[in-house]
């Protein structure tokens, strides 16, 4: 029997109190499956009533966040009712869910979060993990709101989770690679076909990379989706400016094609460089068009110049940091990384979990670094700094330093930083959010 809200002595009323509440409600933080989670969505109506007009659900591997945070930008620019629901945060549970591009408030999800629980607690009582909890408070809040629009990000996987049991009318899978092998295992195949479960039946299923394994497609057709390839139902190509290269800078502008949910051909051309992946740029549009959404160039054009999305490829003066904490992510990431100038180091402060393949991150990144500073991560699952500097040196890489947090490498670097030097911060989501709390020393 879980943890009732009936047994404390005082209910949470703050944001912090619900959610430290909400992590002793069930014996394990990641329970997969959708039967617990539906009963409770049933009892609160959510299953009885649209969350939206049209509903996107977005699962893959990498690319999930990018590829939401510009369909979330080209709505609003078009002047939609647009809502969100993305998983992890990185400083702020608000972060979460917003509503027309702003974060949700406190008092939002405290009211969500009673709902949750009072629909919890009706007998029989459900024992809810900490994620489905958040998710049906999520869908509770997009709900409550006129929404034109609303986009899921999926937590792990696809078919098991609890954002699918939302019946999307749109479904995307961005990329397919190894990761949460505990739960998905190591066949990419059947990766692909969990995370195709979000697919619903005769609704469009867009497929955002040209490495997909078959098997995504393949699902679909399964039960009659329509798929839409990039490479093949929409494309983009760039348009190159001769601009010379800056850390961050965005360089190129490039165009898309790809179909109404008519069956139409539309392109758009000029548009700016969103400073993310573009593939994931160019699947957003789809999407939207699919969703019934008269794409305008101009609005495009202002929202690819304006979305932002922290902790992506984003500088800050001298300092790059990234999420990224899986080989797929970090071969983007060195592909993508400036050209240190005549003289400077490419730093690299990297903090992980020890349920990540730690030694295909640092494969990637190996040619691209010049001197790595390892840091420790709190908790059961965090790397110790040692660990992966031994990891690091057998593999001939060059280890500057360990530290015991990533403010602690932070200061290290700082000590050696000069103005020719770059430094790239990656390899989970803690590391990256314990330095966007920080001012980033720059030489």
């Amino acid at each position: 029997m879980s943890k009732s809200l009936a047994s404390e002595s005082i209910a949470p009323r703050s944001l912090s109190e619900w959610l430290h509440y909400l992590e002793t409600l069930h014996p394990v933080g990641v329970d997969m499956g959708l039967e617990r989670v539906s009963a409770v969505a049933k009892r609160m109506g959510l299953l009885s009533r649209p969350v939206a007009k049209q509903v996107i659900t977005v699962a893959g591997t990498n690319g999930k966040g990018s590829t939401l945070a510009m369909m979330d930008a080209v709505t609003r620019a078009h002047g939609l009712q647009v809502g969100t629901y993305t998983s992890p945060h990185l400083l702020r549970y608000n972060e979460r869910v917003t509503i027309n591009g702003q974060q949700a408030d406190d008092q939002q999800l405290v009211a969500g979060f009673s709902h949750v629980e009072a629909a919890r607690l009706q007998a029989p009582e459900i024992s809810l993990t900490y994620f489905e909890a958040g998710t049906l408070c999520a869908l509770w809040c997009l709900a409550n709101e006129a929404l034109d629009i609303a986009l899921l990000e999926v937590g792990l996987g696809g078919r098991s989770d609890a954002i699918n049991i939302i019946d999307a009318d749109i479904g995307i899978v961005t990329t397919i690679a190894q990761d949460h092998a505990n739960f998905l295992g190591n066949d990419i195949a059947q990766i692909g076909r969990e995370k195709a479960g979000i697919f619903r039946p005769l609704r469009p299923a867009v497929l955002g990379s040209l490495l997909l394994p078959s098997s995504v497609a393949a699902a679909a057709e399964a039960i009659s989706a329509p798929v839409y390839c990039l490479g093949g139902a929409f494309s983009h190509s760039d348009e190159p400016q001769a601009t010379e290269a800056q850390p961050g800078a965005r360089l190129n502008q490039w165009c898309w094609r790809g179909l109404t949910r008519e069956g139409g051909e539309v392109s758009l051309t000029s548009l700016p460089d969103p400073g993310l992946p573009i593939d994931n740029a160019a699947t957003a549009l789809q999407a939207l068009s699919l969703a019934g959404l008269a794409l305008d160039e101009d609005a495009c054009r202002h929202a690819f110049h304006t979305v932002q999305l922290p902790g992506r490829m984003q500088w800050i003066g001298q300092w790059c940091l990234d999420v990224g904490h899986n080989p797929h992510a970090a071969n983007y990431v060195a592909e993508r990384l400036s050209q240190v100038p005549d003289g400077g180091r490419q730093w690299v402060l990297i903090g992980m979990l020890n349920d990540k393949d730690v030694e295909g991150v640092i494969r990637a990144l190996l040619p691209r670094i010049t001197d790595w500073v390892c840091v420790t991560l709190d908790g059961e699952r965090g790397h110790s700094a040692t660990e992966l500097a031994a990891r690091i040196t057998s593999l001939g890489g060059h280890v500057h330093g360990c530290a015991n947090s990533p403010e602690k490498g932070m200061q290290m670097i700082a000590k050696q930083l000069s103005p020719a030097d770059r430094v790239l911060v990656t390899g989970s989501f803690f590391t990256v959010a314990a330095l966007l709390e920080e001012t980033l020393p720059q030489a």
